[in-house]
C-alpha cells in the first residue's frame, strides 16, 4: 500500500487553529464588549500534505497491481482496496501500514472508521497490546497517540489536529453519520441557536473544548489518512451515508480493508480465502455432519422459497414423499395456495394439511414497505406460518439438538487432552435458534436455565465422567464446573433492576456498549478469556456474531438456527479461523494445530458445496483463467534482472487457451486443459515457452482434478451389413425373434405362508438414526473439496410419541393383498412390537418382503406361449432404429457385432464384448437393443446378447446371454432375477424345432464356450 506514494517528499501542511480567550469580567457592559471583540489567540494546526501528481498516483497504482496479480484500474479515485480474509490479521496490517506511511512520507493523521462498538473495542485493544512492538519497528513513531474518540471528550480531537506526533483516531460511522447533507447547508446559513437545534451529532456542532471550533473543522483540516475496517458495512448501502459522511473529513486517500467487499475501488492487494487457506494463514476447516434416516414417521414441511412469475404465486417447499418403489424420500415439490399435502405427498400421515396463502419477498421501493417470503401452512389445530428455511415437524429438534450439543462437547474435549499441554485454552460456540430456549426469567426476573442450557449440563457431566476423559477433570466439583464454562450473550436479555424485569439490549450487532461482565469478558478482556484461569470454555450466541467477535482460540462452532441467512457459512466460520494463541499469547501454526470443527445439521458435502457458492457471491471464481491470471509472470532479461510478464502478454496467453477451446468465453477451465496438464501436453506460444513452468503452476491451481463428466460427444452406431446380411445372423435372429404371451397361475396358500416366512427373516427393524460423518475442506482455486475422514458413528434418536398410521390401508395399496391376508401376515410373523419402533420403516419393509414373494410366486406360476407368425421383431428394425452412445461407453470397431460398435452399460458387459470379438468360437453376435422386450408380470425385460457359438465338431448353437457378475441368484436384486426367471420360460417357449436358442446367464465366454461345447 505505501508504494502507491513512491516519489512523495517529506512534508506536512500547517494552518491556523483559533482559541477564544476566556476572561471574567466586572460587569455586563464590559462582559458585552468583549463578546462583540471575543480575543482570540492562534495555535498552530499540522497535517497531511500530498504533492504527487494524480497520473503519478496512477502509475504506482499499476506497478503494484502488476506486482500483485491484479487488473489494472481503468478509473483512479481516491479510494484504495485491500482485500483479506476473515482471520489474517487485518487490523495489524493497516496498523502498519500506517505507521510505514509516517516513515516514508511523514504523514501523521489517520482516521480508522468502524461499523461498530465491537469492532472499536478491538482495534483499541490491538493498539494498545501492539505499542511496544511498533515503537521498536518505527522509531520515528515513538510516543504516537491513539483514541476512541468520545462526544464528551473533544479535547482529543483538538489535540489530534495540533499534535505533531503521529495521530490515530478510531471513530465509529455513527458518530461521523447522523448529520446529512441538507441538513449541513441549513445550518451553515442559520445562527449558532439553529445549528445547535437541527445538529444533534456534536461532531458537527462548535464547542468550547475546540475552542469554538466544530471538530469536523479540525479534522477536515488536517487532511487525515481514512482507513476504513469493513467498508461495506461503513458504507451506508445505497443511500451510501457512512461514505458521504467521510468525505466530510476531505480525507487525503481513503484506505479500505475486508474479507468481503462490496465495491472494490482500486484493488491494490488481494488474500481471499483461497489464499489464506493455501499459505495456512488460518485454521483449515472440518465439518462434522449430523443427517437423519428413516425420520419419515411424522409430517414435516420445511419451506426452500417462493416465487412470484408472471402473477403465478408458488412455494418449493421439502415433503416426505411417497415413491414409485414404495419407499419414502425428502424431495423438492412445488406447491401453490390450496395445494394438500395429503395428496402431493401419496402420504396418509399429511392428512388435514394443506397450503394456504403465500407471500412472495417484497425488496420495498416507491414507498411500498419490505416484507419477506412467507407461506402459511393449515395444519390440524390450527396454522403455521413459515419463512424461508424455516421447517415445521418432523423428527423431534430437540432430539438432534441434543446429539449436536453432546457431539460439540466431544470435539472440544478432545482438543483440549491434545491443546492444554501446549498452553492452549480451547472455545466454542453456539449459535441458536431462540434466546429463551438458553435462558429464562421467572415472574420476579431472575434467569432461569432454559432447555439448551440444562441438555449442555447433562452432556457436560456425562462427558466428564467418561474414562477417555477423566484426566481433564481430576478434583473437579463438576457440579460447580458444569454451570460455570458455559454462559450465553445475546442481542437483548432481561435483568433484575431496582426490583423491576427489564430488558438490556447487548451487544452481539457490536452498535452498543453494554456494560456487561460476557462483553467484557468477550471484547474488551479477551486475554482473559484466553487464559486458564478463566472456566469460561463454551459461549452461547443468538445469532453469528457479526465483525469482530472472532476469537483465535475458537475450535468449534455449533450452528443450531433453522433461519440460514446470505453467506451464514462464511460468517460462521469466520468467528473461528484465526490462529490459536497460547498462555502467553503467541501464536501457534500449522494445520496439526489449528483446526476448526463445524458441527453441521446437514451433510458435509452440501456444506461444501453451499460454502464454494458463498465464497463464488463474495466474488471469487473457482476454475476461471481471468485475463489478468499470466500479468505477474517473472520474465528474464537480458542482464539477469526480471520483469512481469504484464497485463497485455497475459491477456494474450488467456487468448490463446480461449482458442484452444480449454477455456470458455468467460475463462471456465474445461476438461480439455486439465487433461493437457495431467498429460503435460499443453501448447503454450513460442514466446512463453521459456515460462511454462510458471504458467503450468498457475493453471493448475486453477483448473483442479481432472473430471471425466458425461461430457463426450454422443455419436450414433450404425449397423456393419456384412454381419446383418450374413446367413449365420439370419439362422440366429430367426430363433429369438418371435413373442410371446402369458398366464399366471398361483397358490394363495403358499403366497400368504411364504409372506409370513420373509417378514419373520426381515431385518430388525431400527429406530430413528442421526448419521455423524466427518468430512475435512480444502479450499483450492479449483473449488471446495471434502474429503470424508474416519470416525463415522450413528446415534439412535428419540421420537417421543409417534402417531401409530393405519398400517392395514398402508400395505393394502403398496401389496394390493386383502385386509384379512395382510392380517394374518402380520399376526402370524409375531413382529408387530416392531411397528411400534419405526412405523414407516416396519411398513416399508413389511411391504417388499410381500412383494417379493409375490414376484416368485408369480413367476413359479408363469406360462408363456408363443404369438402367431406374424408376431415378431423384424430383422430390419436393427438398421431402422437409431442406436446411440457416448465415446466412454463404446468398445468401437467391432468386426462380429451386427453394430460397428458395442454400447456397453458396465465394465462386465465391456469385458464380455471383448471376449466374443477375440474368441474364435463366436461367428456373429449381438448386444440387443432396448426396444427387444420381453412382457413380464414385472415390466418388461431386455436381454443382454444374442450369440452365434461353433463348436470344434462344426456344430452351431444359438445363445441369448444375460451377463451378470455373479451367476448366484442370491447376489441379484429380487426384481431383476425374476424377470430373468421370466426370460427363460419365454425362450422355452420358442424351443420349436431343430437346434432351438438356448437361454442362461454367464460371467464370461469362456463359460459360455463350455456349455456349446457340453451341449453339443
Amino acid at each position: 500500500m505505501a508504494d502507491l506514494f513512491h516519489g512523495q517528499e517529506v512534508c506536512r501542511t500547517e494552518f491556523t487553529v483559533t482559541v477564544r480567550a476566556a476572561r471574567t469580567y466586572d460587569d455586563a457592559s464590559a462582559a458585552q464588549g468583549a463578546l462583540e471583540g471575543m480575543l482570540a489567540t492562534e495555535q498552530g494546526g499540522i497535517g497531511n500534505r500530498l504533492t504527487l501528481l494524480d497520473t503519478e498516483i496512477e502509475d504506482n497504482l499499476r506497478a503494484v497491481q502488476l506486482r500483485n496479480g491484479l487488473p489494472p484500474t481503468t478509473k483512479l479515485s481516491p479510494d484504495f482496496t485491500v482485500e483479506m480474509e476473515t482471520g489474517t490479521g487485518k487490523t495489524y496490517v493497516y496498523l502498519k501500514t500506517a505507521f510505514e506511511l509516517n516513515r516514508r512520507y511523514g504523514f501523521t493523521k489517520f482516521v480508522i472508521v468502524v461499523p461498530s462498538v465491537a469492532i472499536k473495542e478491538g482495534v483499541n485493544k490491538t493498539l494498545q497490546i501492539t505499542r511496544e512492538h511498533f515503537e521498536t519497528l518505527y522509531p520515528s513513531a515513538k510516543g504516537y497517540e491513539f483514541f476512541q474518540y468520545d462526544s464528551g471528550k473533544l479535547g482529543q480531537v483538538r489535540n489530534f489536529a495540533t499534535s505533531p506526533n503521529v495521530q490515530i483516531m478510531v471513530i465509529t460511522v455513527g458518530a461521523i453519520n447522523k448529520f446529512g447533507d441538507e441538513q449541513e447547508a441549513a445550518a451553515e446559513e442559520a445562527d449558532e441557536a439553529l445549528r445547535r437545534e437541527k445538529s444533534k451529532n456534536v461532531m458537527y456542532r462548535a464547542s468550547e473544548k475546540t475552542g469554538g471550533e466544530k471538530p469536523i473543522d479540525l479534522v477536515r483540516a488536517t487532511r487525515p489518512i481514512v482507513i476504513v475496517d469493513e467498508p461495506q458495512s461503513v458504507d451506508g448501502g445505497i443511500d451510501g451515508r457512512g461514505k458521504k459522511a467521510m468525505t466530510r473529513m476531505h480525507p487525503l486517500c481513503t484506505l479500505r480493508y475486508s474479507a468481503t467487499h462490496v465495491d472494490k475501488h482500486n484493488m491494490v492487494y488481494r488474500l481471499d480465502a483461497v489464499d489464506a487457506y493455501e499459505q495456512k494463514l488460518v485454521k483449515q476447516i472440518e465439518v462434522a455432519s449430523a443427517t437423519v434416516e428413516q425420520g419419515f414417521n411424522k409430517p414435516y414441511v420445511k419451506l426452500v422459497g417462493i416465487s412470484n412469475k408472471r402473477g403465478v404465486v408458488t412455494a418449493i417447499v421439502e415433503l416426505d414423499v411417497l415413491g414409485r418403489a414404495g419407499s419414502v424420500q425428502r424431495k423438492d415439490v412445488v406447491v401453490q395456495d390450496g395445494d394438500d399435502l395429503e395428496q402431493t405427498t401419496g402420504r396418509e400421515i399429511y392428512a388435514n394439511m394443506r397450503v394456504g396463502t403465500l407471500r412472495a419477498a417484497t425488496k420495498g421501493g416507491k414507498g411500498g414497505p419490505k416484507s419477506e417470503a412467507l407461506m402459511e401452512l393449515h395444519v390440524p389445530g390450527g396454522q403455521q406460518y413459515l419463512t424461508v428455511d424455516e421447517s415445521w415437524g418432523g423428527v423431534e429438534p430437540l432430539a438432534v439438538q441434543r446429539e449436536m450439543i453432546r457431539r460439540t462437547i466431544k470435539e472440544h474435549l478432545d482438543k483440549e487432552k491434545r491443546l492444554r499441554p501446549m498452553g492452549v485454552k480451547v472455545l466454542s460456540l453456539f449459535f441458536i435458534d431462540a434466546v429463551d430456549k438458553y435462558r429464562v426469567y421467572d415472574a420476579e426476573g431472575n434467569p432461569q436455565k432454559g432447555v439448551y442450557a440444562t441438555i449442555f449440563e447433562e452432556e457436560y457431566k456425562r462427558w466428564a465422567q467418561h474414562p477417555d476423559y477423566r484426566s481433564l477433570f481430576n478434583e473437579i466439583d463438576l457440579s460447580a464446573a458444569a454451570h460455570e464454562v458455559h454462559n450465553g450473550y445475546f442481542s437483548i436479555d432481561k435483568k433484575k433492576v431496582a426490583g423491576k424485569v427489564v430488558e438490556m439490549v447487548k451487544d452481539t450487532s457490536g452498535s452498543t456498549a453494554a456494560d456487561d461482565d460476557t462483553y467484557n469478558l468477550i471484547m474488551r478482556d479477551k486475554e482473559k478469556l484466553l487464559s486458564f484461569s478463566s472456566p469460561l470454555k463454551f459461549i452461547f450466541s443468538h445469532s453469528a456474531l457479526k465483525e469482530g467477535w472472532d476469537n483465535p482460540n475458537v475450535f468449534q462452532i455449533c450452528n443450531f438456527s433453522a433461519r440460514q441467512t446470505e453467506r451464514w457459512r462464511r460468517q460462521t466460520i469466520g468467528r473461528g479461523l484465526r490462529l490459536c494463541v497460547n498462555q502467553e499469547g503467541l501464536r501457534l501454526r500449522g494445520f496439526e494445530v489449528n483446526t476448526l470443527t463445524v458441527i453441521a445439521n446437514e451433510s458435509y458435502q452440501e456444506f461444501a458445496d453451499n460454502l464454494q457458492k458463498e465464497i463464488e457471491e463474495d466474488g471469487f471464481q473457482f476454475g476461471v483463467v481471468p485475463d489478468h491470471l499470466f500479468a505477474g509472470v517473472a520474465v528474464r532479461q537480458a542482464d539477469g534482472s526480471s520483469k512481469p510478464l504484464g497485463f497485455d502478454a497475459s491477456k494474450v496467453l488467456a487468448e490463446h487457451l480461449r482458442a484452444q477451446k480449454l477455456i470458455d468465453a468467460k475463462g471456465k477451465v474445461q476438461d480439455g486443459l486439465r487433461q493437457a496438464l495431467k498429460d503435460n501436453t499443453l501448447s503454450l506460444p513460442p514466446e512463453l515457452e521459456a515460462q511454462r513452468a510458471q504458467v503450468l503452476e498457475l493453471l493448475k491451481k486453477v483448473a483442479g482434478k481432472l473430471e471425466i463428466k458425461n461430457a463426450d460427444e454422443r455419436r450414433s452406431v450404425p449397423v456393419r451389413r456384412a454381419v446383418l446380411d450374413s446367413p449365420e445372423f439370419k439362422a440366429l435372429w430367426d430363433r429369438i425373434k418371435y413373442k410371446t404371451t402369458y398366464r399366471v397361475h398361483f397358490d394363495n396358500e403358499r403366497l400368504i405362508r411364504d409372506c409370513i416366512s420373509a417378514v419373520i427373516a426381515a431385518p430388525p427393524i431400527s429406530k430413528v438414526r442421526l448419521q455423524w460423518r466427518k468430512a475435512g475442506m480444502e479450499i483450492g482455486q479449483a473449488g471446495v473439496v471434502a474429503q470424508e475422514r474416519g470416525g463415522a458413528t450413528v446415534v439412535v434418536l428419540d421420537e417421543g410419541d409417534i402417531e401409530l398410521p393405519d398400517i392395514l390401508t398402508e400395505l393394502q395399496n403398496r401389496t394390493q393383498l386383502t385386509r384379512k391376508s395382510i392380517g394374518r401376515i402380520l399376526v402370524e410373523s409375531a413382529r408387530l412390537n416392531d411397528f411400534k419402533r419405526n412405523p414407516q420403516q416396519f411398513i416399508e419393509i413389511v411391504a417388499d418382503a410381500i412383494n417379493r414373494c409375490k414376484r416368485i410366486v408369480l413367476v413359479d406360476g408363469i406360462r408363456y406361449q408363443r404369438l402367431g407368425d406374424d408376431e415378431y421383431y423384424a430383422q430390419e428394425l436393427l438398421e431402422r432404429e437409431e442406436l446411440t452412445g457416448y465415446l466412454k461407453n463404446m468398445l468401437q470397431d467391432t468386426q462380429r457385432s451386427v453394430y460397428q460398435h458395442v454400447v456397453y452399460d458396465s465394465e462386465v458387459e465391456r469385458d464380455f464384448a471383448d471376449q466374443l470379438e477375440k474368441n474364435d468360437a463366436i461367428k456373429v453376435y449381438a448386444k440387443l437393443p432396448g426396444w427387444f422386450k420381453v412382457p413380464t408380470p414385472l415390466g418388461s425385460y431386455n436381454p443382454d446378447w444374442a450369440v452365434l457359438v461353433t463348436t470344434p465338431d462344426g456344430d452351431r448353437l444359438y445363445f441369448v446371454v444375460e451377463t451378470k457378475s455373479s451367476l448366484f441368484g442370491s447376489d441379484l436384486r429380487n426384481a431383476e432375477a425374476a424377470k430373468i426367471e421370466c426370460g427363460r420360460a419365454h425362450f422355452k417357449a420358442l424351443a420349436v424345432g431343430e437346434n432351438p436358442a438356448i437361454y442362461d446367464k454367464f460371467k464370461d465366454v469362456a463359460g459360455l464356450v463350455e456349455r456349446a461345447q457340453t451341449t453339443s
